[in-house]
Formats: structure tokens, sequence, C-alpha cells
């Protein structure tokens, strides 16, 4: 079968691959819609030690199922889903809490084996969530990234009571963080995004200013609530200006891995940073039912495109942001 593998940064190509094989509890997907995550492209030009090539990424995507291993059940073949990408032991105590995202154990599909940048993929029937019927395909693609910001919104809220939310980033996380906090009732949301595109669909979506940089809300420091949704250092530390004392920064992004802090400020104003990784399976089904009733979305979506256009696309996303929120390929779609 065809697939996308990376060979290495910057090296990309389309090639035949093995046919995967289902296992006993498994299915396989056709993908018809796989979304890029900037963790790709941070992965496609060599930063990020967790994907090892050879690999097939694409851990954001939906599809039909094609076929199903002797336990998986015949009853998933030919029904569209999303495919929850995080694998746990399911054993452990974390995952007994529902907080299958902290397993020691854990790995995702697209980084840790084989994802959805190929025309099947062998998924645990455990991880697979039907699409309700008129939902897209890329619809069901942004479900991963959406419980993403749902999992963010949700542990700032047990530290803080926030009123006053800044958003860094307004690519697809950051707009969809912008949502979760509008969701969760908070109104006044503000987004910093130095592309005036992007700020212009956070305006859209909801957020009550887009500033091109975090000047203003340095001056002030009156944010109850800062998420982090790009993780470079001038991110991070622009979080800490802005946010008030006794306030919560949620660091999402994944950028950068080391970061000089103003740690005397952290101590001095007791200010809490909070990791956010990955999702719950509950956070999972809420995103997809907030995307599926049409609450959450991106906008008009492009195209998807096909894999053979996989290379160029990555190249243009490894050189800067762009006006696309997101960009979608398949060997499926169309």
């Amino acid at each position: 079968m065809r697939a996308l593998v990376w060979h290495g940064p910057r090296q990309l190509a389309v090639e035949s691959v093995a046919e995967p094989r289902p296992g006993d509890g498994e299915v396989l997907v056709a993908p018809e819609a796989v979304g890029i995550c900037g963790s790709e492209v941070e992965g496609y030009v060599g930063r990020m030690a967790n994907r090892v090539p050879p690999l097939v990424m694409g851990h954001e995507f939906a599809g039909t199922v094609v076929a199903a291993g002797r336990r998986a059940g015949n009853e998933w073949v030919g029904r569209r889903v999303s495919v929850n990408p995080l694998l746990s032991c399911r054993a452990c105590a974390g995952c007994a809490r529902d907080e299958r995202n902290l397993c020691a154990k854990r790995r995702l599909i697209g980084v840790h084996l084989a994802g959805g940048f190929a025309e099947r993929v062998a998924v645990p029937a455990e991880n697979l969530v039907a699409l309700p019927e008129g939902v897209d395909a890329r619809a069901g693609a942004l479900v991963e990234p959406l419980a993403n910001a749902v999992h963010a919104m949700g542990l700032a809220r047990r530290l803080v009571a926030a009123e006053v939310v800044v958003v860094l980033g307004a690519g697809t996380i950051g707009l969809f963080a912008l949502h979760a906090a509008r969701a969760a009732g908070i109104a006044d949301v503000r987004v910093v995004e130095p592309f005036a595109e992007r700020r212009a669909f956070a305006l859209a979506a909801g957020a009550r200013s887009a500033l091109a940089d975090a000047g203003a809300l340095a001056r002030e420091r009156s944010a109850d609530l800062v998420i982090d949704a790009v993780g470079a250092g001038s991110t991070r530390r622009a979080a800490l200006d802005a946010v008030r004392r006794g306030g919560v920064v949620v660091l999402l992004g994944l950028h950068e891995d080391e970061t000089a802090l103003p740690f005397h400020r952290v101590i001095r104003d007791q200010i809490a940073l909070q990791g956010a990784f990955a999702y719950t399976d509950a956070e999972f089904a809420l995103a997809l039912d907030r995307l599926a009733s049409g609450k959450v979305g991106l906008g008009a979506l492009g195209r998807t495109q096909p894999l053979e256009a996989g290379p160029e696309v990555f190249a243009i996303l490894a050189a800067g942001p762009t006006a696309q929120l997101k960009t979608f390929l398949s060997a499926h779609g169309s």
C-alpha cells in the first residue's frame, strides 16, 4: 500500500510499504482526512526526539473501518470513525482514573507506531469513536486537537476561577483553547497572534480582542489564566509577563524543549505553572460532541489533499505559519 514516510529531517516520500495486519482486537481504518499537527512539522524538521525514522506520521485522523480482527467485532466494518491515537496499558492506576494520557506505557499512533498518512492503519477497536451521521471526516480529524484544548481548560479550572483569559497563539490549538474557554462561560478571552489573518479568525471565534504582541497585556498583568498554545521561549516568558499574581499559566505548546524563565517572579507572585498533555477518553468524546453539534469549528476547511502533496505541504508549513489553519492529507479523501 502507499504511505507518506518520514526518513529524517526534511525527508518525506510517498512509498510502497507493507500492508498492516490487524491483531485480534484491532481494525483497519482507511483514513479519509488526516490533519497535519504542528508537532509533526517540528518532527519533520528534526526537533522531536520521540519520532524515530522511518515513520508514517499522522495522529489526527478519521476514516472508514474496512476490516476487523477476530475479537474486534465485525460491527465496526463499514462504519466511519474518529480515531483516538492514545495507546496505554489500560491496567495501571492512571488508566483506571481515566488518565490514560499519564500512563507510563503510553504511546501514540503516528508518533511511536505507524499512523494515518497511509492507505490503511491498524487501530485497537477500543480507540474508535463512531462519527455521527453527516459529520465530515475533516471534522472527525479535528477531534484530537480540540480534545487537547478541552483538557488544558479542564486542568486550569481546577486551579483558578478565571474571568480574564489570555491565549498565546491562534493556530488550531490556540483557537480551540479560545473555544474551550468560551464554553466554560468565560466572556473575556484575549488572543495574542502576530499574523493578521489568524487574529481575524480569533475575533470571529469570539475573542474579546486579538493583539499582535503581548506588550499591553504585560503592562496590565490582569490575566487570571494564560494558555500558551505555542511553546516557544518567547511565548512562555510572555505568559509569565501577562498573568496576575496568584494566577495560572497552562503550558500546552511544544515548540521548544528548554526555556529560561524568571522563577523569582513565579515564586514571589505564587504563579502556578501547569503542563497539559493529550486528554482523557471523556474529553475526546466531549470534543467530538462539540464538533458534531457545530458549536466549535475552524470555519471553512480546506480540501483534503492527496498523500503525494505531503512533501511540498510539509516544506511550506516548516517555512512558517500560513493563513490556512489546518491542512489535511489522505490517500482516500478529496
